[in-house]
């Protein structure tokens, strides 16, 4: 057996994605056996496949923490890189603490299903939480040791929006979350100069349309889909990686160039069958937030159009607010710290924004609230 250690992949140009900024390492154990692989056929030999493997590894910091991902697929790790490479790397202290997560990928003879997978079913005991798809792809997570296990079968690799949405997040947010205490939203999170608006409401209310003008007209992006709070200091992280907008959204979007680059984006299909096209922030002259904002202020963005087009901002009362952040955030509201948090939000103010005229009309709202 020999053991090597490369500053770089094997395979170059697969890793052209990684920045120049953040390193990718590579450990290599090779094991002479002709018949070693990933999981071999020797089941009574090797039942739990632990036999030495190639291992790759690479390294982020992200919502806070370090995270070390290692994996025997150079595929797997492509799909980490393409999400998480070339973001501002947040902290809330100088500690950091460090998470690990393992990516195994299976053989299988054939896919058991051909359209889309089997929606993810979620268990928990004896400290573990799990995500199960089907036997060959699953997601086995140790908040307490801060380590996970990712098991994906080949043919997922020609569905790398689930891998990476389903699998990969949901390892990554779930074990932030829970490491660093932070509160788990669903929601949007835009500002400017360290403080920050989160942005609330239900699927097609309009959050990604007015983070993305919000981004257009200048104010930095922390995040569009999933924000983490750190309840007591309210600071937020997120990770800014993709914008996913409905075509028709592009209809408000007066710049030609960036109708042209999120037009030329990938479509991605949601469980809800909404389809929205997926644009890589990092490839735009877009302003991500160099770091965690302060919240100062949480928007429940409506469908509905104002009354008074001069008037987008209606305040919500705090026994209101309280009732609409826990209908919005079924999940964060069970987990520790939201009394605490949602205490905080009410008594900065919550408001409900209504649409205007143009999408422009709600930056200079959400302007108004940042200060």
């Amino acid at each position: 057996m020999r053991t090597e250690r490369n500053s770089r992949c094997s395979n170059r140009d697969s890793w052209s994605a990684v920045s120049r900024h953040q390193t990718a390492e590579t450990f290599l154990i090779d094991d002479d056996d002709p018949y070693f692989r990933a999981c071999i056929d020797d089941r009574g030999a090797d039942p739990f496949c632990e036999r030495p493997r190639r291992l790759y590894s690479l390294h982020r910091q992200l919502l806070g923490g370090y995270f070390h991902f290692e994996s025997d697929s150079e595929a797997l790790l492509n799909l980490v890189a393409a999400a998480y490479d070339n973001l501002p790397s947040h902290r809330f202290s100088d500690d950091v603490p460090t998470f690990h997560i393992a990516l195994r990928l299976l053989r299988r003879p054939a896919p058991s299903h051909t359209g889309e997978p089997p929606p993810m079913r979620t268990q928990s005991g004896a400290g573990m939480l799990c995500g199960v798809m089907d036997a060959c792809n699953y997601v086995l997570l140790s908040p307490e040791r801060r380590r996970g296990l990712i098991v994906a079968s080949e043919d997922m690799l020609s569905r790398p929006y689930h891998l990476r949405y389903e699998f990969i997040e949901f390892a990554v947010f779930t074990l932030a979350a829970r490491g660093l205490g932070l509160v788990p939203l669903h929601g949007a999170c835009v500002g400017t100069q360290g403080r920050g608006i989160l942005l609330l409401g239900a699927s097609g209310s309009g959050k990604s349309t007015a983070a993305l003008h919000g981004l257009l007209e200048g104010l930095d992006f922390l995040a569009e889909d999933a924000v983490f709070v750190q309840p007591e200091s309210l600071l937020a992280t997120g990770i800014a990686n993709y914008l996913h907008v409905q075509r028709d959204a592009l209809r408000f979007v007066d710049d030609e160039q960036t109708q042209r680059w999120i037009g030329a984006a990938p479509i991605i299909r949601r469980r809800s069958g909404v389809e929205k096209h997926e644009a890589d922030l990092r490839h735009g002259s877009t302003r991500l937030a160099p770091m965690p904002l302060k919240l100062v202020g949480t928007i429940f963005v409506s469908s509905r159009m104002a009354d008074d087009p001069e008037t987008l901002l209606i305040q919500v009362s705090a026994k209101e607010a309280a009732t609409r952040l826990v209908a919005d955030q079924a999940y964060a509201s069970g987990q520790p710290g939201w009394r605490e948090f949602e205490s905080a939000l009410i008594r900065q103010g919550v408001y409900e924004l209504r649409r205007g005229r143009h999408p422009r009309a709600s930056v200079d709202a959400l302007r108004g609230v940042l200060g």
